[in-house]
């Protein structure tokens, strides 16, 4: 499949955008779609070059960035628990639910930001089933870390 350019779009819970950024799409097979893309500035701890290798199932409640650096060293592994994705004209579309799991190289990994999810639970009254299917997709998701499972299988 030729790559082809996208726009990730990271969005709150209501519809306000928190980050976009171009990637190139480099696979879309069934319910999942992988792209590439490269830091083009810092973002927090993620350094300039850094290029990300993301992954994006249409029927998942998460997403999975690698990240290496720019001479292909595997840096580590972040995690968004979220809305499933839309892809329409270009454009991965995801709600992000606050919820984060950094993983290192060794499958060692830390689960983040259960506290924000937890005030943003309750400012933007997620409804108990995006409660319920969140919490379900942070277990699914440190199942598939144990387990070394695509994409930590690297």
């Amino acid at each position: 499949m030729p790559s082809q350019k996208v726009t990730i779009r990271s969005r709150k819970y209501d519809q306000s955008i928190r980050r976009e950024w171009p990637c190139e799409l480099i696979e879309q097979k069934g319910p999942l779609l992988a792209v590439i893309g490269e830091f083009d500035e810092d973002i927090g701890s993620i350094s300039r070059g850094t290029i990300s290798y993301e992954y994006f199932w249409l029927d998942r409640w998460y997403n999975v960035f690698r990240f290496h650096s720019p001479r292909g060293e595997l840096l580590n592994y972040y995690c968004n628990i979220s809305l499933p994705p839309t892809f329409e004209d270009g454009v991965i579309d995801y709600v992000d639910l606050d919820i984060d799991v950094l993983v290192w190289r060794d499958h060692s990994y830390k689960i983040l930001d259960l506290d924000e999810f937890e005030v943003n639970s309750i400012s933007f009254n997620y409804p108990e089933r995006v409660v319920s299917n969140a919490k379900k997709a942070l277990d699914e998701l440190i199942g598939v870390i144990k387990e070394g499972e695509f994409p930590f299988a690297v």
